[in-house]
């Protein structure tokens, strides 16, 4: 796709969710990095309706690693994948108390050395934290949206991300995820996409072939 037309459906798409934003619920880098790895595989309104019974006894590093294992698994046990998820958190809060002085790292590669935390849970916390984004987190609703509009054919993440960093200006990063994520909630949805509905079928290679 040119660039241009890839630029023009961000910008009908910012018109079009002119108040998208981060749906996850959180009030410091730490608490929003806990969100981040509890969203893996599980929706973000489930994830704001177990944090703030979490957050409001337990939002440091320090309380993180003080809690026993156990009593994380039963407090995130409704976000699925509980033991895998408790075991990273424990480990990530111990990881930024001993390397990196209690403080949530403001770096990509520092963001992505600590347990649980891969380069898409990393793009959203240097976004949304830090209002530093370096990169775009291809989510499912990211993937699905950029392989149907045409904006990418490659199926990793990653491989994704790069066409989509080829095709989008640095000032465009901030606005990308929470649009797309917004645009395959309302219409290009997983299942009967609503493409007589869609601003910007137009441009859309599905579409356009179907």
């Amino acid at each position: 796709m040119a660039q241009k037309d890839a630029i023009k459906i961000i910008e009908i798409l910012k018109e079009t969710y002119s108040d998208a934003k981060c749906s996850l619920d959180f009030a410091t880098p730490f608490e929003l990095l806990v969100a981040v790895i509890l969203s893996a595989q599980c929706t973000d309104e489930r994830v704001n309706k177990t944090t703030p019974s979490i957050f409001a006894k337990y939002n440091t590093p320090e309380d993180f690693d003080k809690m026993p294992l156990e009593t994380l698994e039963e407090l995130i046990h409704p976000c699925g994948f509980y033991k895998n998820k408790a075991k990273n958190i424990k480990l990530t809060a111990k990881k930024i108390l001993e390397d990196f002085d209690g403080k949530v790292p403001e770096s990509m590669d520092e963001l992505m050395s600590l347990p649980g935390v891969g380069r898409k849970t990393a793009n959203v916390v240097m976004l949304e934290a830090f209002n530093k984004p370096q990169g775009i987190a291809v989510d499912t609703h990211a993937k699905r949206l950029s392989n149907r509009i045409g904006l990418s054919k490659e199926e990793t993440p990653e491989k994704i991300e790069k066409d989509l960093l080829k095709l989008f200006p640095y000032e465009y990063l901030k606005d990308i995820n929470h649009i797309l994520i917004y645009h395959g909630r309302a219409i290009c949805t997983a299942r009967s996409p609503k493409c007589e509905q869609c601003p910007i079928n137009k441009f859309c290679d599905y579409y356009k072939n179907n």
